[in-house]
Formats: C-alpha cells, structure tokens, sequence
C-alpha cells in the first residue's frame, strides 16, 4: 500500500525557488522517514503510512540545515561545470598569483600562532587544501587564490597550528579558534564550495 501528497516546506528557500515549496510526501509500508534530494534538484519525502502531517513538517524542519547545504553543493557543481574547466595556462596563473599571496598570509598568522615554518610550496593538489609536514614545510593548493580571502586565511592558520599539534584533538581546533574565531563557517565553505572548485582543475 502506498499513497502520496504534498506538505508545505516550513521554511523559504530563498531565490530560485516558489514560495511556498510542496513538498511530495510518499507514504508506504517503511517504518522511517527520510528527505530525497534529486539530481534536478527536486526533493520529496518518504515515510510511514500513518505519519501525521505535523511530525513530517517537523522533519523537515529539522532537515532545513542539511537540504540547503546539499542544494548549494548542487549549484556549485552545475556553476563549475558551466563555468568550465580550467586551461593550464589559468591553472599557472592561479599558482603564480598563490606564491605571493599565501606566503604572505603565513608571514602575517605566524607569529600570531606562535609557531616558526619551513619551505612553503604551492602545488595542484586533487583533495587537500593544504598540509603541514613534521619539519614544518608548508604546502597549499593553487585554487585557494579562487577562494575567498578569509577562507584562504582560514586553510594557512589550520596548517600554522599543526606545527603546535599534529593531529585534530580538541586542542588543535582550540588553537585554531583562538586565531580564526569563524573556524566552522570557514570549515562549512569549503565542504560546500570545494568540490565544485576541484571538479573545475581534475574533471
């Protein structure tokens, strides 16, 4: 047995979208409910035959958090793809342009981190941002210059506290809070803009 309906999104998602969103609610033999976000960007709900209205609002409502990050991430993929790989000769460009910028920032939250470092090198890297070794050598990723700045201060004073603590213990992310106080919304960009950024130079 299975029957369908539609509730109204508890919350706007702002433009792009109608106001109010119905949202498709699939009822069925399941004993759990759960949010499906579709390629097209499209999403629906599927629960259990006798779940009221209010707790699958309530769910959704709960969910506001993760459907705006997954639809960002979706539109970050079709702007990279639209937008279109980089050529090699950007590619450079970027990396030219990081070899003046990023040593500069690690200069700046050194001493503010406390911490002396080793060689700094800008490379193509597929799924770091950056890295810190046990010497102190320092190593980021060119398409941070396609970042905003504070998210780029950000990935420099995360490896900068790594020469404090090689690993991510609480005590690291305290040391990291202390000098970048928005940490997680840093944190937040790049796991809802980065992959779009690397898809951009890896394909």
């Amino acid at each position: 047995m299975m029957y369908s309906s539609h509730i109204r999104l508890p919350f706007s998602l702002g433009e792009g979208y109608p106001d109010p969103v119905w949202v498709p609610v699939i009822r069925s033999r399941r004993k759990t409910v759960s949010l499906f976000l579709k390629p097209d960007g499209t999403f629906l709900v599927r629960g259990p035959l006798r779940i009221p209205d209010k707790e699958v609002t309530a769910f959704l409502a709960q969910k506001e958090s993760w459907l705006r990050s997954h639809l960002a991430k979706q539109r970050d993929a079709a702007d990279a793809d639209e937008a279109g790989r980089l050529t090699e000769e950007e590619i450079d460009a970027l990396i030219r342009e990081a070899r003046t910028d990023i040593p500069a920032r690690v200069k700046r939250f050194g001493p503010v981190v406390g911490v002396s470092w080793g060689r700094i090198t800008i490379r193509k890297q597929r799924t770091r941002w950056g890295s810190c070794s046990a010497e102190g050598n320092l190593s980021f990723n060119g398409l941070l210059m396609l970042a905003p700045p504070e998210a780029r201060d950000y990935v420099v004073i995360h490896e900068l506290c790594h020469r404090l603590e090689m690993n991510h213990s609480a005590r690291f992310w305290a040391h990291v809070e202390r000098v970048c106080p928005d940490y997680k919304v840093q944190k937040k960009w790049f796991r809802e803009h980065g992959p779009a950024l690397m898809k951009r130079m890896f394909g």
